[in-house]
């Protein structure tokens, strides 16, 4: 993995995501030269917009498609729907799916999504228009512990969404007095058999079609090898699961319990005292 994107693509087509808001535009200046000389066929390109207006996407999405050296994304989503109001908006006149529909049509884009961390915002966006994926997270700690993500799961198959998932690999918010092991806001599983239990059973789920490991390179090799190994999970994964995620902490709840109260959260990831996060 230390050679970069290309290390990542291996035989078959790979799903790579990437966004503006990922190291202020750094990640796509990185994943753009590291593309270099690999076949365009040989991998799924995903890009995002937190843009919720016309303009505000098309410069983005214009932006984007420069510093990644393409001529389309294979799929181009809306980043980080937080509450039902971000999609009225996007979804509005002059709203950003105004850009995201006449860059389809111009062959910019080949399908459309959209990422988002809490229900509600999930929810809206299913409803106000076809998006061909989800982003969400399916995580075994909250899907066992608080129910997070079903609803949005049972909306998505309805609805003929594919689910992409993200925090698969979570393993709970850090306690309090713990010792970080990494700079990161939340628990990672770090050993080969976890991980592998925790892809068998978000795969499993219907309409998941990809799971995200978070971006450390060592998680990510880790996870690729655990894909490459996959079987379906069985009653048995599941309940070792389940285990697991007893006494974990959420690292969604706060955010939920502010849009269920119709607030806006102030910070675009769940810990604002460790910057620089993706997704």
């Amino acid at each position: 993995m230390h050679g970069g994107p290309a290390s990542c693509v291996r035989p078959g087509p790979e799903l790579l995501d990437v966004a503006p808001a990922y190291d202020n535009g750094n990640c796509e200046i990185r994943m753009g030269l590291g593309l270099q000389g690999i076949p365009r066929d040989r991998y799924i390109l995903s890009c995002k917009t937190k843009m919720r207006d016309r303009e505000g996407a098309r410069t983005e999405l214009e932006r984007s498609l420069e510093r990644l050296k393409t001529d389309h994304f294979d799929l181009y989503q809306l980043h980080h729907i937080v509450k039902p109001g971000d999609v009225e908006t996007a979804c509005g006149p002059g709203g950003a799916m105004e850009t995201i529909l006449k860059a389809k049509e111009e062959g910019k884009i080949r399908a459309i999504g959209f990422s988002a961390h809490t229900t509600k915002g999930a929810l809206a966006a299913l409803r106000a228009f076809p998006f061909d994926t989800v982003m969400f997270p399916i995580n075994y700690v909250e899907y066992f512990t608080r129910g997070f993500g079903k609803e949005v799961l049972d909306l998505a198959a309805e609805k003929g969404a594919a689910v992409l998932s993200i925090k698969t690999l979570n393993a709970g918010a850090w306690p309090k007095d713990a010792e970080r092991v990494r700079k990161w806001w939340y628990r990672s599983l770090e050993d080969h058999d976890s991980i592998g239990l925790a892809l068998r059973w978000t795969l499993s789920l219907p309409g998941v079609v990809s799971c995200f490991p978070p971006s450390w390179l060592d998680l990510q090799e880790r996870s690729i090898d655990a894909a490459l190994a996959l079987r379906p999970a069985t009653a048995a994964d599941t309940a070792q699961l389940r285990a697991m995620a007893e006494g974990c902490g959420s690292i969604f709840q706060r955010e939920e319990a502010l849009v269920a109260r119709g607030l806006a959260p102030d910070f675009f990831y769940a810990d604002p005292g460790c910057p620089g996060m993706w997704t």
